[in-house]
């Protein structure tokens, strides 16, 4: 491809951008693999959240709207940034504390509250089939969460781990739907910005001078963090639900929880059993049906379909 080739994100289809969305959903997955491996090294779940988003925040710092046209919506998507980072603490400490497979059946409810926000803000009611598939991903969600097994600890980490979905929720009916004068790498930026000033007070305070981390080994893995789980997967995402608007978005987006089963199946050694294979293929299942929703009506498509400049 000529230096300076423009790619249109008109020229993606629906289709295309949901198997994007689908692959952003396994990268996002992977998050425990490395979030765990920081939490052996002692490493809290706030200092943890901090690495995976100041990566994007810093490569993307160029991209920030200074324009006076642009201040409102890039405020709204930076306080949007600030509840998506503050969400993670949430979801760290219940991955430290239960099964990777149980901590992702809360995060995965995440969808029913893109369809909720998506109503309640911008009036965009859900459609049949959005329904459908929403209603699928919580019976799957719940076919892991075995009530007996739980201790207190684990129930209160689960509770916590509620402002995770809400927050990711909240941004994916912001970021396709009400800042229509961003563009995907702004609103990109000031996301990464917000959760990275939510997320540092905290985390400087309960690690210190530890926060600079000084080990190789540690390195890697937060590099492996902030790279592998959210400034690659970050990107595509952006662009790709913009494409396809936010109810497919958060379904396709559902394949996270597979990962996670497999993820706590080979990483961690626990249990894979009928339960959770049903879950899993209920998950593929509802997005299935999610790709076979009728064409949206003009009132439901993104607004902007931004440009972006390739090598």
């Amino acid at each position: 491809m000529k230096k300076g080739a423009r790619i249109s994100l008109s020229e993606i289809g629906p289709n295309t951008a949901t198997a994007l969305i689908a692959f952003t959903a396994v990268c996002f997955g992977l998050v425990p693999l490395f979030a765990k491996e920081l939490q052996g090294q002692g490493v809290g779940s706030a200092a943890i959240a901090l690495y995976r988003y100041i990566f994007s925040a810093l490569m993307l710092s160029p991209f920030l709207p200074l324009s006076k046209g642009k201040l409102r919506q890039a405020g709204l998507m930076t306080v949007t940034g600030v509840f998506l980072g503050l969400g993670w603490i949430g979801y760290l400490e219940a991955v430290k504390t239960v099964p990777v497979a149980v901590a992702g059946v809360v995060y995965m409810t995440y969808p029913l509250f893109v369809l909720l926000f998506a109503w309640i803000l911008v009036g965009m009611r859900p459609t049949r089939n959005s329904v459908i598939a929403g209603g699928m991903i919580v019976v799957a969600a719940a076919l892991v969460a075995d009530p007996t097994v739980l201790t207190p600890d684990m129930s209160m980490a689960l509770l916590m781990a509620w402002t995770a979905p809400l927050g990711f929720g909240l941004l994916v009916v912001v970021l396709t739907t009400m800042v229509d004068r961003l563009t995907g790498l702004e609103r990109m930026a000031t996301g990464m910005l917000g959760a990275t000033l939510g997320l540092a007070p905290g985390a400087i305070m309960a690690e210190g001078a530890a926060i600079v981390p000084t080990d190789w080994s540690m390195i890697a893995t937060i590099a492996g963090l902030g790279f592998v789980t959210s400034v690659i997967p970050q990107v595509i995402y952006t662009f790709s639900c913009m494409r396809v608007g936010p109810a497919r978005s958060g379904i396709a987006g559902s394949l996270e929880l597979p990962t996670m089963f497999v993820i706590g199946y080979m990483a961690f050694g626990e249990a894979l059993g009928p339960r959770e294979i049903v879950a899993a293929a209920m998950v593929l299942a509802a997005v299935v049906i999610s790709q076979t929703t009728k064409k949206a009506k003009a009132s439901q498509t993104p607004v902007e379909q931004p440009t972006a400049l390739v090598s």
